[in-house]
């Protein structure tokens, strides 16, 4: 979605203006014709503007390269397609957040297999919604859509992952093989759009994607077959008790502002680079390769050594220092290889942070309260939603008053300001009751004293 939906915005938005005879016809006006080079990126022949005709596409001068200096002026309104994009990105973690609350109990109560099986088929129907949505409303319901869906799978996946794996060091290795699969989606996502919106228009990626979901579906069913209502044998901790617990409260913010950054840099930075590198439009959607990659890798380090070392605390420190100042280096990017550096060390610094609490948090759960854990992980996905819905719905208005790199200043400052809090992580107390009830290991520097 990121790199398809500033360019479909925009070119829906600017269809009416380019009408014969009309005054800002694109052969008498270069600068939009540069603007829209660089923004209609990958359009298919069903979504070109319905009035532009086919010699225009392949026009020199829509071709033409203009200076680095012309590119920060091309077009007042990629602004307005900016806070479009975010509200867009934002509406998924926005009905996550309310979700997540009910749906984290749920799990609780019936298990985890059946809400997956759920989510999958929310996700089916909310990405062929935007396959044939053509107007902002309906892709923002789609959008809508796949948040009860997302909310489902996430809260049911970590939690059946938490459970299935008791020990530190299986659990933690297992959440870096789950970061993985959301790693490898990362990196498939970006350019899979990018190149299916060229070559085949808007509603290809999203019916093969709807297609992949449906078989994931299946096969969940098949392989769990969740055909009853499975009750748990002890019941979960309250939601209420584990929000009032500072240690999971810093661990959920953690992982909140990281998360934070990486939602923020997808909805300003490829109007950023339109605006100020020329970024030719391939370029808007392999951008997002390194930090996927390097995220992939540091999941599956990171998730078994911070577990097996009780190190989580301090990968959880450097990771959001290192992203922090990252992220204020945004800023200053001046090309597509310093955005591709940058984005490199933000994945690997968001996989180290990621990988070290999610673990963390189903081992607080084990240490201080019943080992129930979806409603644990309903917290996690709801400082994971806060991220991605606060970071789209504030990059808009900041960037088009105080400009793209005073938000990424800001977002790399708040990170660097929380990391110290991690710390705190290092030994958290035990509940003396509840470890004579249920005789679970101490946990960081209890285990070693």
């Amino acid at each position: 979605m990121v790199p398809i939906l500033p360019s479909y915005l925009y070119s829906t938005g600017q269809a009416p203006t380019i009408t014969p005879g009309n005054s800002t016809d694109l052969t008498e006006n270069p600068l939009l014709n540069q603007s829209l080079s660089n923004t209609l990126v990958y359009l298919g022949p069903t979504f070109a503007p319905p009035h532009q005709t086919p010699d225009l596409s392949i026009d020199p001068t829509v071709a033409q390269k203009f200076p680095e200096s012309n590119c920060s002026d091309a077009d007042a309104d990629l602004d307005e397609v900016n806070i479009k994009v975010g509200l867009l990105l934002a509406s998924k973690s926005t009905i996550q957040l309310i979700i997540n609350p009910f749906m984290g109990p749920l799990t609780d109560r019936i298990g985890y297999h059946i809400p997956m099986c759920a989510g999958f088929c929310i996700i089916v129907f909310a990405t062929s919604l935007f396959a044939f949505s053509s107007s902002f409303i309906l892709l923002l319901l789609a959008r809508s859509v796949q948040g009860v869906g997302g909310s489902c799978l996430s809260v049911a996946g970590m939690g059946m992952l938490a459970d299935g794996y008791k020990e530190d060091k299986n659990r933690g290795r297992a959440m870096g093989i789950a970061f993985t699969g959301l790693a490898l989606g990362l990196i498939a996502g970006a350019p899979f759009g990018s190149v299916m919106y060229q070559f085949v228009g808007k509603m290809a990626p999203f019916l093969i994607l709807a297609v992949i979901a449906a078989l994931a579906g299946g096969l969940h069913a098949l392989i769990f077959k969740p055909l009853w209502v499975q009750t748990e044998s002890e019941k979960g901790t309250p939601l209420l008790t584990l929000l009032k617990d500072p240690y999971i409260l810093i661990a959920a913010g953690a992982i909140c502002f990281t998360t934070l950054v990486i939602a923020t840099i997808e909805t300003a930075l490829p109007i950023w680079m339109m605006k100020t590198m020329c970024a030719s439009k391939w370029q808007l959607g392999t951008v997002f390769l390194t930090d996927s990659i390097s995220y992939l890798i540091a999941s599956n380090i990171f998730g078994h050594l911070s577990q097996k070392y009780s190190g989580s605390w301090l990968c959880s420190l450097l990771g959001m220092i290192l992203v922090g100042i990252t992220t204020i280096s945004f800023g200053f990017s001046k090309n597509i290889y310093h955005v591709l550096v940058l984005n490199a060390i933000v994945g690997f610094s968001v996989g180290t942070v990621d990988s070290s609490i999610m673990p963390l948090m189903g081992n607080l759960v084990d240490l201080r309260y019943v080992p129930v854990y979806g409603t644990v992980y309903a917290i996690a996905d709801v400082a994971v939603c806060i991220g991605f819905s606060v970071g789209p719905a504030i990059a808009g208005p900041i960037v088009a008053s105080i400009g793209f790199p005073w938000l990424m200043a800001i977002i790399g400052t708040v990170n660097i300001i929380f990391a110290p809090l991690c710390i705190f992580l290092y030994s958290p107390p035990q509940q003396e009751d509840h470890l004579a009830q249920t005789g679970a290991k101490p946990y960081g520097w209890a285990a070693v004293a």
